[in-house]
């Protein structure tokens, strides 16, 4: 019986330290590195500016079958969630020809913004980004709060989005 008390003091101390820990270092949540971006307008921007704001960021691409099923499922996502503060950042790898990525937000009419990330560097910036479709989910804070690899579970995405306009 010993060794169980033990094993049960130990796991309630684990616990404790923990939740502690995470209290006094904030939401545990990393930062979202402020990368700057180029529309398919020629506009510019970078993360910072969309501070405040729930932001979701896309990596896709136009010969990924997934990014191309999932699309319509983020238009539906933004549409229903742009009004109250919510931003979409679709951002188009690296091997993607500009003009299929151009081709493509013009025939699907894509309500959100679509960044070319010519170089690379802002799939760098996440963590090296290689697969698609990969997404982030970015709170008013910066903070990035969930990254999907492949397609997510849209409606569980719904929940935390409402979760996070919410918040303060």
């Amino acid at each position: 019986m010993k060794p169980l008390r033990t094993a049960i003091a130990l796991l309630a101390a684990v616990a404790i330290g923990a939740t502690a820990y995470v209290a006094l270092r904030g939401t545990g949540h990393e930062g979202a590195p402020n990368v700057a971006y180029t529309l398919l307008d020629g506009k510019q921007g970078n993360l910072e500016q969309l501070r405040g704001k729930v932001v979701l960021i896309n990596f896709w691409a136009t010969s990924c079958v997934t990014c191309v099923k999932e699309m319509p499922q983020l238009v539906a996502t933004h549409q229903k969630y742009s009004p109250r503060g919510y931003e979409t950042l679709a951002v188009a790898m690296s091997y993607d020809p500009p003009v299929y990525v151009a081709n493509f937000a013009a025939s699907r009419q894509l309500p959100f913004r679509v960044a070319l990330d010519g170089s690379g560097e802002i799939a760098k910036r996440f963590g090296d980004v290689r697969l698609t479709p990969t997404t982030y989910l970015i709170n008013k804070r910066g903070e990035i709060v969930k990254r999907y690899v492949g397609e997510p579970d849209f409606a569980a995405l719904h929940r935390l989005v409402e979760e996070l306009l919410a918040e303060a």
